[in-house]
């Protein structure tokens, strides 16, 4: 695995005030079923800053970006996607990266 290369999802929400249950509710779901309906989800993190109390970031790694294309096709996301919308304080920050090769 040491010399594969991911593709990984970095995603930062921020959360309307008392609003961050509902969007962790959102957010462990469409983990969950991601990684149990996905072969090409290797991971996906729920994570909440230290000394933040309305940030969300979502780490997702996939074999590739076509397994990313998949999951946005899954019937769990359109539910995390729509029903977080309105939860949100501004539009989330989504960066894409691929898992650097140590070189040899």
């Amino acid at each position: 695995m040491a010399d594969t290369t991911h593709f990984v999802v970095i995603a930062e929400f921020q959360v309307e005030a008392g609003q961050v249950p509902a969007f962790l509710a959102l957010a462990h779901n469409d983990a969950s079923e991601s990684l149990a309906n996905e072969e090409g989800c290797f991971a996906f993190d729920v994570l909440t800053p230290e000394g933040s109390e309305d940030i969300v970031v979502l780490h997702e790694v996939y074999r590739d970006r076509a397994a990313f294309e998949h999951h946005t096709q899954m019937p769990h996301y359109k539910p995390f996607k729509e029903g977080s919308a309105p939860l949100l304080a501004a539009d989330p920050s989504v960066r894409f990266f691929y898992t650097a090769v140590r070189p040899g």
